[in-house]
């Protein structure tokens, strides 16, 4: 395996999907509807009044994000779930395993390409999302690290999107459980810790008459929430600084207080913490997204692995109606 190998397979998979696919016409409308879509967003809280209005953005910054991330994530299946088997079905694959090209080589230069174009489109995303960094309302530590937590859980998605190609005969099958993957990973954990917390409820004595109450312990099934890429990206964006409260009015009864602004990422957070430690102190825990990148990363790895070991030669076992050549 060599880096060289690598990006000649990056190469001639970027060249591929330039040929076959109008990709400067999509990444246009991307472009045009993600930031106008984040400006009309920011229009909209600085017209609703309030601290929002005067501190648009943070909620714009962790909106924008959030929907990106969501979006991107939806793009990506798409960019690596039919890169081997594709390749196997129209005959082109052999011509590469032939070759003094490694497995990996091959797996890591489809992997770097289709990575590379999702984080293309996230680029793309960046002019809105950065328009309050640029404005001093979200410092660059907080910006800097969510888009890197977003990048990598691009990367992630794409791996796991590869491993199936390499899995699945089919590129029709290969897509279908690359999109449910994504699906399980953004709807299902957050269905799965509900349903598992009722299970937890337990009860609690309030005095010598055998009076109870019953009550839930998140803090048992919290590690449900762990692999979600909403709860990575929220809880590993550092806490943004709270605004000095402040009384607005005339000090003649008309007085009343400016709340803070709707922050999505630090109440996400907030809210996994609390989750985690079992109580309203989210102090009292750690943070969750270390957990979650270390198994999607975890993940990643284990699917690359696949991938690499489904196109070893000689192959000994070929499933039916597979074409080799």
């Amino acid at each position: 395996m060599s880096l060289y190998g690598i990006g000649l397979v990056a190469r001639q998979e970027i060249r591929t999907r330039l040929r076959t696919g109008r990709w400067k016409l999509l990444l246009g409308i991307w472009f045009a509807v993600v930031n106008g879509l984040g400006l009309l967003f920011r229009i909209a809280l600085e017209s609703s009044g309030g601290a929002d209005a005067e501190n648009a953005g943070v909620p714009m910054f962790g909106g924008v994000l959030l929907g990106v991330l969501v979006l991107t994530l939806l793009v990506a299946p798409a960019l690596g779930a039919q890169s081997i088997n594709g390749e196997r079905e129209r005959g082109t694959l052999a011509a590469l395993q032939i070759t003094r090209l490694a497995p990996g080589d091959i797996v890591l230069g489809k992997l770097a390409a289709a990575w590379g174009t999702g984080l293309l489109v996230l680029l793309l995303t960046l002019p809105c999302a950065l328009v309050p960094v640029l404005e001093g309302e979200i410092g660059v530590g907080r910006a800097a690290v969510t888009i890197t937590v977003t990048a990598l859980l691009i990367g992630i998605v794409c791996a796991l999107s590869l491993g199936w190609s390499a899995l699945v005969a089919r590129s029709i099958t290969s897509v279908l459980l690359s999109y449910l993957t994504v699906f399980g990973l953004l709807a299902g954990t957050p269905l799965v810790f509900g349903l598992a917390l009722p299970l937890t409820e337990t009860r609690v004595t309030t005095d010598h008459r055998h009076a109870y109450y019953t009550r839930t312990r998140p803090e048992l099934v919290w590690w449900l929430l762990v692999p979600n890429p909403v709860v990575i990206l929220a809880d590993a964006a550092p806490r943004q600084p709270a605004p000095e409260p402040r009384v607005t009015g005339t000090g003649y009864g008309d007085d009343h207080y400016v709340p803070e602004p709707f922050d999505p990422l630090g109440d996400i957070q907030e809210e996994v913490r609390e989750t985690r430690a079992g109580s309203y102190d989210e102090d009292e825990a750690g943070p969750v997204w270390p957990f979650g990148l270390v198994f999607g990363l975890g993940l990643a790895g284990g699917a690359l692995g696949v991938a690499a070991g489904r196109l070893r030669t000689p192959v000994r076992a070929v499933a039916r109606g597979t074409r080799i050549a």
